[in-house]
């Protein structure tokens, strides 16, 4: 329970609370907006303030870091447990909360401030001691624990901010909270075993990293080549087949010291074989030449001449018929010669076609040895080559062996969390069956709260699905006007209800008066009298902030007066002073 919220400002209207309900008026000038009413007043920084004193983020943009406000402190009387207690905070230093009250035996002692004569505890513990006290959350939580519920996200449920954009879905009491978190807060709230959505948030972000895995996998220059397990193993194989190949052959393999001399011999010994058999090509067509004019060489007779002249009838005197047989003579010598010579020149042809082919055998058989000789091994650079191939051939492999092995983790890991999530929604599932009582109090709850305001009750649904506990609220009122207010009303009044039996909760519920905007004032009306209803039955307190203009004007029992929970101290936006903090920045 807030019994007292003051501080050291002079301006600061200080406000005093009492038991059940309590309803902070903001009285609208003539002639005032909307938005000048709900800025200028301070209505939703009343609410700032029982964040700011609770433990809630003062950053470099919080107004209690404002000039006007930097230097001013403000004080919270609360109740804790069964101990009232003052709390002290300041925008100038932000990091230590200052108290007063049997403190000493908390779960975070506080240390004594001598010179101050009160006691001060960090931010940090200050939130931890609260999340013990009010919540029964362990202080200071184990640090090592992820996704786990913490005082500052149970809290905001039961103060929403307007600057949080909390007035947008019932299961939100921020714009900005992660599914998780809103499914371990609940959970912890309404009795669920808050450690099963834990555990799928914890499931999110492995997939979530197997994911970011195969899209790292698939980019840079192995992209193109990552696959299936199956298809890198296959690659695997092959390449380490080939690493053996080329380790035999290194094994094999002999350094020749004078191998590049003898492969420059046999270099030469093949252009002299070629030269020798194109100096035999030549002798061969000379040959050929040879044998065809030996053929041919042959003198004409003398008989053919005298015919010759016979059949032309010419008789040839004696003396040229002699004649004749010394030309003949003559011819037969000189064609006898040239023979002789021919065949000379041929036998010459033929001995060094023959010189030739025994050279070439000798150089063939040189040749031999040669190749021999290199085929047995290889020079040293050549050796060198063959290690560098098979350092480039292991390198491919173990880069193959790494895709292989990112690979089957992958699809490893996808089988296991798939796995993983039945379990849990199974978990989810039992869980559910066996705190059946508490979940069986939370529908009835809400069936019952909704039903005060509508005709038709509302209805909460709670679902194992594959992501986590679903919890879903709805009232069947297409007509009325801001029916999602009503939602986000029921389903606070619920928590409160639900925590206020079960000993886990601040002992105050807190409605800005956004909360109405576009709510039917009957059902405003309904809603203000059931909360004060609630609060007076199960001794909590419930404090609603609203502008003067807005209380509704018909919809209350008789008997019910919603000015008897008015608190005396008014704020207004009529002068400048007549804000909360009684000043305007």
């Amino acid at each position: 329970m807030i019994t007292r919220l003051s501080s050291s400002l002079e301006s600061f209207k200080t406000l005093e609370f009492s038991h059940g309900l309590n309803v902070l008026l903001a009285d609208k000038s003539e002639g005032a907006t909307d938005l000048q009413t709900r800025n200028g007043a301070g209505k939703s920084s009343f609410i700032e303030t029982i964040h700011f004193l609770t433990g809630g983020n003062a950053g470099k943009d919080s107004i209690f870091r404002s000039k006007a406000l930097l230097d001013a402190s403000f004080e919270l009387q609360i109740d804790i447990a069964d101990d009232e207690v003052t709390v002290e905070r300041s925008g100038a230093t932000p990091s230590k909360i200052f108290l007063n009250g049997p403190v000493e035996n908390w779960p975070i002692p506080p240390k004594f401030k001598k010179d101050r004569g009160d006691f001060e505890i960090s931010n940090t513990n200050w939130c931890h001691t609260l999340g013990a006290k009010w919540f029964g959350l362990e202080a200071p939580p184990d640090s090592d624990t992820k996704y786990q519920p913490t005082f500052r996200s149970l809290f905001a449920y039961f103060a929403r901010r307007q600057a949080s954009d909390a007035f947008q879905n019932p299961m939100q009491q921020a714009g900005m909270q992660q599914i998780w978190d809103q499914q371990v807060a609940i959970s912890y709230l309404i009795g669920l075993d808050w450690h099963v959505s834990q555990e799928f948030q914890g499931l999110r972000e492995k997939e979530k990293l197997v994911k970011s895995l195969g899209k790292a996998a698939r980019s840079g220059d192995l992209g193109p080549h990552f696959g299936r397990a199956a298809d890198l193993r296959t690659k695997v194989v092959v390449a380490s087949n080939r690493v053996e190949q080329i380790r035999e052959q290194i094994d094999a393999f002999e350094v020749i010291p004078e191998y590049r001399a003898l492969e420059a011999e046999a270099s030469d010994i093949t252009r002299s074989i070629n030269t020798l058999s194109e100096e035999n090509f030549v002798d061969l067509q000379l040959i050929k030449e040879l044998q065809a004019s030996l053929a041919e060489e042959e003198a004409p007779g003398t008989d053919d001449i005298e015919k010759l002249y016979a059949e032309a009838g010419v008789v040839l005197p004696e003396r040229l018929t002699r004649r004749l047989d010394e030309v003949q003579a003559f011819h037969k010598a000189i064609i006898e010669n040239r023979a002789s010579h021919l065949s000379a020149e041929l036998s010459s042809a033929e001995a060094r076609i023959e010189a030739r082919e025994t050279e070439k055998l000798g150089f063939d058989e040189r040749r031999r040895q040669i190749m021999s000789v290199l085929q047995s091994g290889g020079a040293l650079e050549q050796y060198t080559a063959l290690r560098e191939e098979l350092g480039r051939a292991e390198a491919d492999v173990e880069t193959l062996r790494q895709r292989l092995q990112t690979a089957e983790m992958l699809e490893s890991t996808k089988t296991e969390l798939d796995a993983d999530r039945n379990r849990l929604s199974q978990a989810l599932r039992d869980d559910i069956k066996e705190r059946a009582s508490f979940l069986d109090d939370a529908i009835l709850t809400f069936e019952e709260l909704s039903q005060s305001l509508y005709e038709q009750a509302g209805s909460l649904t709670i679902d194992a699905s594959t992501s986590g506990p679903r919890f879903e609220v709805k009232i069947d009122n297409q007509r009325s006007k801001g029916i999602t207010n009503m939602q986000i009303f029921c389903f606070d009044l619920m928590l409160i209800e639900l925590c206020t039996k079960r000993r886990i909760s601040p002992g105050f519920l807190i409605h800005d008066s956004h909360l109405f905007d576009g709510v039917d004032e009957r059902q405003v009306a309904k809603a203000l009298q059931l909360g004060a209803d609630k609060a007076e039955s199960l001794g909590f307190q419930y404090i609603v902030t609203m502008n003067s203009d807005a209380i509704p004007s018909e919809g209350f029992r008789r008997g019910f007066n919603i000015y008897d929970y008015v608190l005396p101290t008014r704020i207004t936006d009529a002068v400048d002073d007549g804000g909360l903090f009684g000043l305007r920045f």
